[in-house]
């Protein structure tokens, strides 16, 4: 409230129409100060539509799994709102605002659509809002880093909350390579690439410590014994009959392997199986897994598997490759992605390893873990559920011998690994001991693989799984 003080009472003018002035006639006669006060609206919150924004790989339509907040929750930016389920990945929905929510769009197992609105807040108005849309336009920038993003053509896509991060941490926009729609930055890549230079937020999947290998005099852990024979249990479930026809909407991952599998059928598949004598692999395994628990890392076979399967990529290159729609380029991909086919309560689902090419078994292993703890939780990105170049599908741990795996696409081969089975064979002596055999069956497109380079790559990271010391000579 502003005062003004009127010198003269004989002639009262008002300057904008805003100003009331507040006297009485007795204030007249015996002051000549008058106090005038300047009046202003009342503040009051504004209702802004917090819209599902575009969450990439051409998804419309997501699964609200999750309310994190409620009607009259206050919510700063960042926080988050919802968890969502698209066909693809779980998705954690952050506010771009801070306020107040005044409403649900969606309940719980609804299907919200992108860009229509998921909730609706009440922000301060004095602050104004920013703009639903992504901006263009970058936030107020030296000249030197104007100039910068000038020279190099680029304008970046990003929310105002990803650029407020931006800023907090003293990031120029332009050096942070999008990983969304149209090159769009993502609340990630900003944690990643901190990561990178300084591994202050968020670091991806910190680096167990080295820990140096025991002395010989020091105890080792003893290796377990040899497991019983697993026994199948049902699932204990409630069984009721209700004597009527239930229909359910697909959704989810299931929805998503109607949509993978009907273009799958559109490749000609050819099979081809083995066997792979693992006795030495088993060995080997049995003296890493103390040194792996003590860094904090589950050992299994899978990493030996992958990085093999990596190793045998390098050579043939064709295997790690991708047909366009019209069958007329073949691209080949500079990253082994390796996919691993996980059986969750959510569905099937594929989480990939990235860039195996450069990444040591322990490392693989580590990432292995990270995936499985996020698959079991349903808590998977779609960074770890896409992008993928080449899979393994390890059936035997449920159980089975062989598969005729279906190949993702736009990948070209998968291969499908069996349970490993104690089983009677010959050395070369021609004595019979027992062997640890396990079976492969793959799976490759035959419009561009044939049956040769199919069965030389096997023979390849046969040779390697059966003489793991052999890797050795080979890694990078």
């Amino acid at each position: 409230v502003c005062i003004h003080r009127v010198r003269s009472c004989s002639s009262i003018r008002f300057i904008k129409s805003k100003y009331v002035c507040v006297f009485d006639k007795s204030a007249l006669k015996f002051s000549h100060q008058q106090r005038l006060f300047r009046t202003s609206p009342v503040s009051c919150g504004q209702i802004v539509q917090f819209k599902l924004s575009d969450i990439g790989e051409g998804i419309t339509e997501v699964t609200v799994k999750e309310w994190y907040v409620k009607e009259g929750d206050s919510v700063s930016q960042f926080d988050s709102i919802c968890e969502v389920q698209s066909d693809k990945a779980s998705v954690t929905i952050t506010s771009r605002y801070d306020g107040i929510i005044r409403k649900l769009h969606y309940s719980i197992d609804d299907i919200a659509f992108v860009g229509k609105p998921l909730v609706d807040i009440e922000i301060d108005a004095s602050k104004g809002v920013a703009p639903e849309e992504d901006v263009v336009e970058t936030p107020p920038m030296s000249h030197e880093e104007h100039t910068h993003q000038e020279i190099k053509g680029h304008k970046t896509l990003a929310t105002p909350a990803v650029r407020r991060l931006a800023m907090e941490n003293n990031i120029k926009l332009s050096e942070i390579v999008g990983t969304g729609k149209d090159n769009r930055i993502l609340k990630e890549d900003i944690l990643n690439y901190l990561a990178k230079q300084t591994g202050a937020i968020l670091p991806p999947s910190p680096k167990a410590e080295i820990v140096p290998p025991l002395r010989k005099t020091e105890a080792v852990p003893a290796a377990p014994k040899d497991k019983a024979r697993r026994i199948p249990v049902p699932v204990s479930r409630p069984i009721a009959f209700s004597g009527k026809d239930k229909t359910e909407p697909v959704t989810g991952f299931q929805k998503a392997m109607v949509k993978t599998m009907s273009a799958a059928l559109k490749i000609p598949h050819f099979g081809y199986s083995d066997e792979i004598d693992l006795t030495q692999l088993v060995q080997l395994r049995e003296e890493l897994k103390p040194l792996a628990e003590i860094r904090g890392v589950k050992l299994s076979f899978m990493p030996f598997f992958i990085k093999a399967a990596s190793l045998g990529l390098l050579q043939y290159p064709i295997l790690n490759a991708s047909l366009d729609e019209n069958c007329q380029n073949v691209t080949y991909k500079a990253s082994h992605n390796i996919g691993v086919a996980m059986d969750t309560e959510q569905g099937l689902i594929v989480p990939n390893v990235k860039n195996v090419q450069v990444c040591s078994v322990f490392d693989i292993a580590v990432e292995l873990n990270r995936l499985q703890s996020l698959g079991s939780a349903g808590q998977l990105g779609t960074s770890d559920l896409t992008g993928g170049t080449f899979t393994l599908s390890n059936i035997g741990t449920i159980g089975g011998t062989y598969a005729k795996p279906v190949i993702l696409p736009p990948e070209v081969a998968i291969g499908a690994l069996g349970k490993i089975q104690v089983l009677p064979r010959f050395n070369g002596k021609g004595e019979v001991f027992k062997a640890q055999i396990m079976n492969v069956s793959w799976s490759a497109d035959h419009r561009i693989i044939d049956g040769a380079t199919m069965a030389r790559f096997s023979n390849l990271w046969k040779s390697y799984l059966e003489n793991p010391a052999s890797m050795l000579l080979d890694l990078k």
